[in-house]
């Protein structure tokens, strides 16, 4: 693994950033991935691990231009339009629950869970949970109580932040834990999926403007090039990430994905073994 550390840092960049992008959205938990990236690529210093949650901005930029038309109809709309406004108001309650637990406890939470062994477990009770969860929306005798993101009411999306609040858990995926959260609580799959979208612009927004403030002092503008880059990959690979989705949702479950967790847990712990993998 000796040749990928020796990349050049702006390859790594570009490297993490699509990463970053293909992950993000998907139930497979982009962190987990970003640790994994950064960890064969031999770079996981604190100024990595600041770009890795920066680079997320470029994710959520991706989501506000594939949605930019309802985005902005809903800004339009917010005084005038009763639809609009419940509907921000939504994502602004399902932001609330992990932006707040992450405020008290994240810290703790990079303190203690950031190591191979709890995420590694994540990604595997992950896949349990999510094979659990479409065996039981599959033998459901009617259908989703909810078909369309504007019919969710306030204690729907509280239920749904307090389910995104399990992606504090590195390893778990915070678009997994919204999705399948809202499975769980009458949602559609693709109702789930496109609020979970919608609630990353927050989420994504918040994390990345936190963090990059944090350890402000790591940054120079010598730092420009690298951050430039892993933004850009970030947002055209998540970009044609959300668009295959999209689609994806529409005719299939998410049961490939729930083994793809189990089989990169197990994964994960092996090259961590073999001493292939390191991280702190």
């Amino acid at each position: 693994m000796d040749f990928l550390a020796g990349l050049p840092l702006l390859l790594k960049a570009a490297i993490l950033g699509v990463v970053e992008g293909l992950t993000e959205f998907l139930p497979i938990s982009s962190t987990g991935h970003l640790i994994v990236a950064g960890g064969l690529l031999g770079w996981t210093d604190d100024k990595a691990k600041v770009f890795e949650i920066a680079i997320q901005t470029g994710a959520m930029a991706a989501v506000i231009w594939y949605y930019r038309v309802r985005i902005a109809r809903t800004v339009a709309g917010l005084f005038t339009d009763t639809v609009a406004r419940r509907f921000a108001i939504n994502v602004l309650i399902a932001f609330f629950p992990a932006a707040l637990l992450g405020l008290i406890f994240g810290s703790a939470i990079k303190r203690v869970l950031f190591k191979p062994v709890p995420v590694a477990i994540a990604f595997v009770v992950g896949g349990l949970i999510i094979l659990w969860v479409e065996r039981r929306h599959k033998g459901a005798d009617q259908p989703a109580r909810i078909q369309h993101v504007d019919e969710l009411g306030p204690l729907d999306a509280l239920k749904l932040g307090l389910a995104q609040s399990f992606a504090l858990i590195p390893g778990t995926s915070r678009s997994g834990a919204t999705i399948i959260g809202g499975m769980l609580f009458g949602l559609s799959r693709p109702v789930a999926t496109e609020f979970s979208f919608f609630l990353a612009i927050p989420t994504l927004i918040g994390a990345g403007v936190y963090d990059t403030w944090k350890y402000r002092a790591l940054l120079g503008a010598q730092d420009i090039p690298l951050f430039a880059v892993g933004l850009i990959t970030a947002f055209v690979s998540a970009l044609a990430c959300v668009h295959w989705l999209i689609r994806y949702v529409s005719r299939h479950d998410f049961v490939p994905f729930a083994w793809y967790r189990i089989v990169f847990g197990g994964v994960l712990l092996a090259l961590t073994g073999a001493g292939v993998l390191q991280w702190s």
